[in-house]
């Protein structure tokens, strides 16, 4: 495997880690709506930064946007709308699925549907299953899911033992959102293959192979920003529990830090794409699907890592724990497949 594609591998992990990471700073706001820590986060992560990078990398910011045409850039921004609206099932399929099923069932789709219908677009996957690399490649991808599945199964052995259950628990509604979730949220994975022609704009603008993927996102997650934003301000606006005068009128202090953990996360959760970026500059282009395969299955690694790290799985047993270990060493060996594909 060459040392290219193992560094393409790491920093998809690097940028897994950091999603799997990123709600940890939300978890330190105080007496604040969810919409309105949301919506703070979000700018920064969907915006600024987004905006601030590409300032940054491109000698013409206006220039370079304005040199495609609306039929490049549309899809793109629709793609990454698209995102947006899997974004927000994503929370309520955990509302009503519970974390460990929901998680399991909305990334297990995410990862076929994204990982696999850009070949299938392309008109490459017959080509794929007909090379040798192809076909190790999907084996990979297989073997990914399987991996997924055990973590997911683990985390719902660790629910039973700790006594957790879903308030609102609604198996019907839960599976429909879970694949509504699935396949929104590969939109993506979709963009970044629509944004393709800006990534050669980028790289003949004399931007670095590592970065040429950033100035997409100024459109990618402009289209999920106003998804994700629109909703949270219309729920500020029409539900009487919430109240977006009372969140600001806190203590100064408290404010200060309520925002700060809010920024900081979506910093977090910006990074995951800034390393996606890195990780697939580093992987041939014709394997480029293969990541959000690894994306999505190192983000499920991760989290039960940080799990372990944080001590959520303590007083669960020793069967639930074996299970999350083997589920994350099926991961692993994935992504040794996929990268031995990749290297064919």
């Amino acid at each position: 495997m060459g040392s290219s594609i193992i560094l393409g591998i790491f920093w998809h992990f690097v940028g897994a880690a950091s999603a799997a990471c990123f709600y940890a700073p939300f978890k330190q706001v105080r007496r604040w709506s969810w919409e309105t820590m949301w919506s703070l986060g979000g700018f920064f992560s969907w915006i600024v930064l987004p905006w601030t990078v590409s300032a940054i990398l491109l000698p013409d910011f206006w220039g370079y946007y304005s040199s495609f045409s609306m039929s490049t850039l549309l899809p793109v921004f629709l793609f990454g709308a698209m995102w947006g609206i899997g974004n927000i099932n994503y929370g309520l399929t955990m509302r009503y699925l519970g974390m460990s099923m929901g998680i399991g069932i909305a990334i297990g789709i995410t990862l076929i549907v994204g990982t696999l219908m850009t070949p299938i677009i392309q008109g490459k996957f017959g080509a794929l299953v007909h090379s040798s690399g192809g076909q190790i490649t999907l084996l990979g991808v297989f073997v990914a899911l399987i991996g997924v599945g055990i973590v997911s199964y683990a985390g719902m052995m660790k629910e039973r033992a700790l006594g957790i259950s879903t308030q609102e628990f609604n198996l019907k509604k839960g599976l429909l959102l879970a694949v509504m979730c699935g396949i929104f949220s590969a939109g993506m994975s979709f963009a970044m293959d629509a944004a393709l022609p800006m990534h050669e704009a980028a790289k003949n603008a004399g931007i670095s192979p590592l970065y040429v993927a950033l100035p997409s996102y100024v459109v990618i997650m402009g289209g999920g920003a106003i998804v994700n934003l629109a909703f949270c301000f219309i729920r500020l606006a029409t539900k009487p529990e919430l109240s977006l005068k009372a969140d600001l009128s806190l203590a100064k202090p408290l404010l200060l830090a309520n925002a700060l953990f809010s920024i900081l996360g979506g910093v977090m959760w910006y990074l995951q794409f800034f390393f996606y970026a890195w990780g697939q500059a580093n992987i041939p282009v014709q394997y480029h699907y293969v990541s959000w395969m690894l994306h999505m299955s190192f983000y499920v690694l991760c989290g039960g890592i940080v799990g372990l790290v944080l001590k959520e799985w303590s007083g669960v047993g020793k069967k639930p724990v074996r299970r999350l270990c083997l589920g994350a060493l099926v991961i692993i060996l994935a992504a040794n497949i996929v990268g031995l594909g990749i290297a064919s």
